[in-house]
C-alpha cells in the first residue's frame, strides 16, 4: 500500500508539513493540525509514509544539502514515487534547483489557502464580493469571520478590488504591517525591504507593525512600509497593475529591471549582461510567453539571446562571441 503512487497536491502537504514540524518552533495547534491533515485521507497518510522512507534513505546528508533536498518540490515528488535512484543524484538535482534561483519554499507558501506557481496569474471571486487577484509565485491565507475579513500576504503580490456589501472591515496584513481599504482598488507587493502598497483608485490606511502611526494614501500614490515606519509617497507607475492581464508595461525601464521582471514568471536562470544593463526599456510585453517578450528586444536594441540550455539565458551585447 505504501508504494501505491500519491497525488501530487498530497505530497507537497506533506513536503509543506515535514519543512513545518522540523523547524523546531511549530506550535501545539500546528500540530494538532497536522494531526487532523494526516487522518483526513489514507492518500495523506500514505503520502507521509512515503516521505519517510525517502527521509530515511537521505538522513546521511545533513545541514545544508538535506535542507536544500527537502526543499526541491520536483525532486521529492519523483523520488517519493519511485524511491529509486542513487543519494548523489537527488543532492545534485536538488543543488542545481536551488543555484539557478528556484524560489523559496516556505511552510508558509505551501500551507497557504491559495497560491500560485511561477508563470501563474489567477483571480478568484471571494464570500463577500472581493476580486482578488495572485501574482506568479503568490500564497495568501484567508481569514474571515464574524468580526472582519483578513487577508495575509505570505508572499508575492496581489491585486485587491473589494467588494460592497459586507460591513466587516477588511484588512490585508504582511509582516510588516496593515493595510485598510477604504473602499478602494490597490496593489500589494512583498519585497526584500518590506511591503509595497500601490493605490489604483479610492484610498488605504497603511500602519506599520511596530507603530501607531496610521497614513491614508490616495489614489495615484504609492509607499514602501517596513514593521517600524512608511517610507516616502510616489506616484504609482503607469501599468502597475498590467500583470492581471497577463502583461508587463514599463517606461524608461533599465533593461536590467525589465529582465528581472520577466525572471519571476519562468523557471531557471534569466540575466543581462553588464554591458547592456543600463540600457532603457518601453513598451508592453506578454508574462504569459517570456520568450516572446525577449525575442520582441531583439529589433529595438543592441542585444541578442544566448541559450546555453533551455533554464540558462543570458541577454548578451549583439556583437559578442558565444552560443
Amino acid at each position: 500500500m505504501s508504494f501505491a503512487p500519491v497525488s501530487a497536491q498530497a505530497l507537497d502537504a506533506a513536503i509543506a508539513w515535514k519543512l513545518c514540524l522540523e523547524e523546531g518552533s511549530s506550535s501545539a495547534e500546528e500540530r494538532k493540525r497536522f494531526m487532523r491533515w494526516h487522518a483526513a485521507s489514507e492518500e495523506h497518510a500514505r503520502a507521509w509514509l512515503q516521505l519517510g522512507m525517502l527521509d530515511q534513505r537521505v538522513s546521511a546528508a545533513a545541514g545544508p544539502a538535506r535542507k536544500t533536498l527537502l526543499q526541491s518540490r520536483a525532486t521529492l515528488r519523483q523520488r517519493a514515487r519511485t524511491l529509486g535512484g542513487g543519494l548523489a543524484s537527488v543532492l545534485l538535482v536538488g543543488a542545481m534547483l536551488a543555484w539557478i534561483g528556484a524560489p523559496s519554499l516556505s511552510p508558509d507558501y505551501w500551507l497557504a489557502d491559495q497560491r500560485t506557481a511561477t508563470g501563474e496569474v489567477r483571480s478568484l471571486r471571494l464570500e463577500d464580493g472581493t476580486l482578488l487577484s495572485l501574482n506568479t509565485h503568490s500564497a495568501v491565507d484567508l481569514r474571515f469571520d464574524a468580526e472582519q475579513r483578513l487577508i495575509v500576504l505570505h508572499q508575492g503580490e496581489i491585486s485587491v478590488e473589494t467588494g460592497h456589501a459586507d460591513a466587516r472591515p477588511l484588512v490585508v496584513r504582511t509582516e510588516d504591517g496593515n493595510l485598510r481599504p477604504l473602499g478602494t482598488r490597490f496593489l500589494v507587493k512583498r519585497e526584500d525591504r518590506g511591503t509595497r502598497l500601490e493605490v489604483l483608485q479610492s484610498a488605504v490606511a497603511a500602519q506599520p507593525r511596530n507603530s501607531g502611526d496610521e497614513r491614508v494614501l490616495r489614489e495615484g500614490q504609492q509607499v514602501l512600509m517596513n514593521a517600524d515606519s512608511l517610507g516616502l509617497i510616489a506616484p504609482v507607475p503607469a501599468g502597475a497593475d498590467a500583470w492581471t492581464q497577463g502583461m508587463l508595461v514599463v517606461d524608461n525601464a533599465r533593461l536590467a529591471d525589465l529582465v528581472a521582471t520577466l525572471a519571476r514568471y519562468r523557471s531557471g536562470h534569466l540575466s543581462v549582461a553588464d554591458e547592456v544593463a543600463d540600457l532603457r526599456v518601453t513598451g508592453s510585453f506578454p508574462l504569459t510567453d517570456t520568450d516572446l517578450a525577449l525575442a520582441s528586444l531583439l529589433p529595438v536594441l543592441p542585444v541578442k539571446v544566448e541559450r546555453h540550455t533551455p533554464w540558462w539565458v543570458t541577454l548578451v551585447p549583439s556583437g559578442s562571441n558565444g552560443p
